[in-house]
């Protein structure tokens, strides 16, 4: 790889077009090409020379491009298409189903490492920079409790997981976090917390005409990983007040490790990371943009398989030489 890093992008909802406006931001980097599932001719991009292909030609462009970014969901897309593509390309991604990284991460390892590829996975702001700083402070503070707070704000994730389920036209899902819970938290109160103490899930829906609304609210109530475990609310609106009302993505949320120090942790020590986010997809594309470069340079160095965010050196991600971190950041 030489001159500017080459990159595909996976997929053009909110994250796919997040990815674009980010790339145009990093002048060591070129878009080269958008892969669709939809008819690539009604596929509208904002960057002249890069071309709008379907997603089974991907492989014809693999000499030309460096990391495809995988800006799919979740729920179904990144489980098929990251194993597959991560045989034939270095990849990044964001695959958010916490309780199934490890095995998504054997898949894409053994993909990767086969064909002498990287593939970052579950990059982003949580699960990415949020695991990272639980890490780091459980490092910092072994004597504590730890917690991790969400919204208020639009998960991507757990919207798309909606919208998924028959009978759906629009759907958004809004993380609320437990306003008492994150005082008691703050106060040093160390609670023990369950997840439905934490958070409120707050979805709103459009059904298609002549649909089952109250199978479609069981569906999500019910749904793994996503809702189950959640008091889970299910508003149904109108497509009017939807486009009116839902369609900004803002989120954020803070971990917050409550420790303490001292021979008999008579000193209380506060760690917290936090985000307040006015888009959730341009950020997490930022994010996802900033490891491919990473991306290309474990592959460089012949780091071949999967690899998290605990395993790439943050030097990794900036464009800026090492003397010029040293120099100005440290």
């Amino acid at each position: 790889m030489t001159g500017k890093i080459r990159l595909g992008i996976v997929g053009y909802g909110n994250l796919g077009k997040g990815a674009e406006l980010a790339i145009a931001k990093n002048p060591d980097m070129e878009l080269v090409a958008v892969f669709t599932r939809r008819e690539p001719a009604a596929v509208k991009i904002n960057t002249e020379n890069a071309r709008v292909l379907p997603v089974s030609r991907a492989e014809e462009m693999a000499a030309e491009i460096d990391v495809m970014v995988l800006c799919g969901g979740s729920a179904t897309d990144l489980p098929e298409q990251g194993p597959m593509l991560a045989g034939k390309f270095n990849t990044v991604d964001s695959f958010d189903t916490h309780a199934k990284i490890p095995e998504y991460y054997a898949r894409m390892d053994a993909a990767a490492s086969a064909a002498h590829k990287v593939s970052i996975i579950s990059i982003g702001w949580d699960p990415g920079l949020f695991s990272l700083n639980r890490m780091l402070a459980e490092a910092f503070l072994p004597a504590g409790r730890q917690y991790t707070f969400w919204g208020r704000g639009v998960s991507q994730g757990h919207s798309d997981a909606i919208r998924r389920i028959p009978g759906v036209k629009y759907g958004i899902q809004y993380t609320i976090p437990v306003a008492e819970a994150l005082e008691r938290v703050r106060s040093g109160e160390n609670p023990v917390l369950t997840v439905r103490d934490r958070h409120i899930r707050d979805c709103y829906v459009v059904a298609e005409p002549g649909t089952d609304k109250e199978e479609i609210a069981r569906t999500i109530r019910s749904m793994p990983h996503y809702f189950a475990e959640y008091e889970t609310r299910v508003t149904f609106v109108t497509e009017e007040e939807f486009k009116r009302v839902h369609t900004a993505t803002p989120h954020g949320g803070c971990v917050i490790h409550s420790g303490n120090t001292g021979a008999c942790g008579e000193h209380k020590q506060l760690f917290e990371f936090s985000l307040k986010l006015d888009s959730n997809p341009e950020f997490t594309a930022g994010v996802l943009v900033a490891y491919a470069r990473a991306a290309c340079r474990l592959y460089r160095e012949g780091q071949y398989g999967a690899k998290t965010i605990f395993d790439v050196p943050p030097a990794f991600v900036s464009p800026w030489p090492a003397d010029k971190l040293r120099r100005e950041l440290l």
